[in-house]
């Protein structure tokens, strides 16, 4: 594999709406980001990837752009992104964009040309189509649910939004569409930026002809999920290798893809030595247990399930490419309140889950305030919810039948606005994250859980977030930790998730107890060293080891040489 500058980084999503508000008016800014690189750079990131916080009306929390190149007002300015870029490079902190060529904003010029002249050439930058028999060209369900066709004013025409209505889908087989997306990208590469995250990107091939073109119904609505066109559209690595080979390939720029489902057989078409995307993220646990009837019908995924799941990307990635590593993001809940039972949520258990994340082979991504060990917010009425997914979700519970708590339970587990809750900074007004009213209620837990607290406690999840990234960096270990093979090890085990870390110079075991009872372990190999615990004192006896409940352990160790052990 050729070794790039990115690889040996972590990076860390912001969410800027809920980072830091510098204004006073309830919404995070560029400003606060720029006042926190010095803690970015104290806990060792360096890449920050920045969420959508272009001009748009946030129907869908900015990716609705309504202006590719103009940061909105609420956020900053142009100047203030300038301003960013060049305070992160002083600090060695890579800027990533979130980059959203899906859809735009129906406020977007190229779509209110588009309407305005149904016959002009903007309209060929969306998908206008006539409707059958008096309704929808076809019976695509949006993501957001309902309909992905909107009928367009004054017309019997529909326009496409596999999302939200104020997201119209934008035509990809249109080249003068295409050469717009990409000038806009290197644009943004020319001033700066290292990269881009690629959003909903396997949504921009088509399958046609699109009306008519309808799939079996998989509810009682008559409609199919639009995730089936994915599956049966073909040839969008040209549109992928186009536009990598006109953009980032130029510009030596790190992207990492937002891609899920896909199979073995793609794997080296998105990352390989010739890849599309220099990354993309690891969503086998997020989507783990997933139903099409909606949130209410997903099963929870349990320890084993999380740690094979983890291990099945592995299995699969291999040494083709580098994986992006998550346990959360700005669309999926708090990753320490879905992977560890509620009964067993501890400093410690928050240890051992990041543990396992960044000792994995890939480039972990952490998200604002897992450093903290931020969790899930208890929703006491829908009335609380801002996110149009848990919303829709909410509405789909009551018509299976849920009653009112029971779908307001169901879609707690579930919403993004669990992730999108302000950081909590201190135990201060507003948890520090602004001196206005909240756009988004604080999580009350903010009084215990916040950045000044932990920064004075010595066994603090972000103190040991510090140390487990310090880890990564360590020169004589850094190769078998970015770069080393990796083998499970007694993964027949129920709640054990270890597993061997092999470099060059050296072989590391990782240890995970995935339960709070104690237990044993005999090692096939000798321990050298002790590299990091979650816990003070561990109990080692020649190759013996006692692992407390939630115990994290990483070992330099002997070469396992042939052990049998899967």
């Amino acid at each position: 594999m050729k070794k790039e500058w990115w690889q040996q980084k972590v990076a860390y999503q912001i969410y800027p709406k809920s980072f830091l508000d510098t204004k006073g008016n309830g919404i995070g800014d560029l400003r606060g980001i720029i006042e926190k690189l010095d803690y970015l750079r104290e806990l060792g990131i360096g890449i920050v990837w920045i969420s959508p916080c272009y001009l748009s009306p946030l129907a869908d929390q900015g990716y609705d752009i309504a202006d590719y190149y103009r940061i909105d007002p609420r956020f900053g300015s142009n100047e203030d992104m300038d301003e960013l870029i060049r305070e992160a490079k002083k600090r060695d902190i890579a800027i990533v964009l979130d980059l959203v060529v899906n859809h735009c904003s129906d406020e977007h010029s190229w779509f209110q040309k588009a309407i305005a002249d149904p016959d002009g050439p903007y309209a060929d930058y969306f998908f206008f189509e006539e409707g059958v028999d008096g309704h929808e060209p076809n019976n695509w369900r949006s993501y957001f649910g309902g309909s992905a066709w909107e009928k367009i004013p004054g017309s019997d025409r529909y326009y496409l939004h596999l999302f939200h209505k104020k997201q119209p889908d934008l035509n990809w087989e249109n080249p003068k569409l295409r050469e717009e997306i990409y000038r806009m990208i290197n644009w943004w590469l020319d001033k700066g930026i290292a990269g881009f995250r690629i959003d909903a990107i396997l949504n921009i091939k088509k399958v046609f002809p699109l009306r008519g073109h309808d799939f079996p119904p998989d509810r009682e609505d008559g409609m199919a999920s639009c995730t089936n066109m994915i599956y049966a559209a073909k040839g969008i690595g040209d549109f992928l290798r186009e536009m990598r080979d006109r953009t980032f390939r130029p510009h030596g720029a790190f992207t990492v893809g937002e891609v899920f489902n896909e199979t073995e057989e793609q794997i080296p078409e998105f990352i390989g030595p010739d890849g599309y995307f220099s990354s993309m993220f690891d969503f086998r646990s997020n989507i783990f247990g997933r139903s099409g009837k909606g949130w209410y019908d997903c099963r929870q995924i349990t320890p084993d399930d999380y740690r094979d799941a983890c291990f099945e990307t592995q299995r699969l990635v291999g040494d083709i490419g580098f994986i992006s590593t998550i346990i959360e993001n700005h669309d999926e809940p708090r990753g320490v309140s879905r992977y560890i039972p509620p009964e067993e949520l501890s400093k410690r258990s928050k240890k051992f889950l990041g543990t396992m994340q960044l000792m994995l082979r890939g480039l972990p991504f952490l998200y604002q305030g897992q450093e903290i060990g931020m969790e899930n917010i208890k929703l006491h009425s829908i009335e609380e919810v801002d996110d149009i997914s848990t919303l829709d979700e909410y509405q789909i519970s009551l018509q299976a039948g849920l009653s009112e708590e029971e779908a307001l339970r169901s879609v707690n587990r579930f919403s993004r606005d669990n992730a999108r809750t302000p950081m909590q900074w201190s135990d201060g007004e507003n948890a520090g994250f602004t001196k206005g009213k909240p756009w988004l209620p604080l999580n009350p837990n903010y009084k215990e859980i916040n950045v000044e607290a932990e920064e004075r406690d010595p066994d603090s999840v972000l103190r040991y977030y510090r140390k487990l990234i310090a880890l990564r960096s360590d020169p004589e270990y850094k190769d078998s930790i970015v770069y080393g093979d990796f083998e499970p090890f007694m993964q027949e085990e129920s709640r054990l998730m270890a597993f061997y870390r092999r470099g060059e110079k050296n072989c590391l075991l990782v240890l995970g107890n995935f339960r709070k009872e104690e237990r044993e372990i005999e090692l096939p190999v000798d321990v050298r060293a002790v590299l990091l615990s979650n816990v003070d004192q561990s109990e080692i006896r020649g190759r013996r080891i006692r692992l407390e409940g939630y115990q994290a352990l990483i070992l330099a160790v002997s070469e396992p040489g042939k052990t049998g052990l899967s």
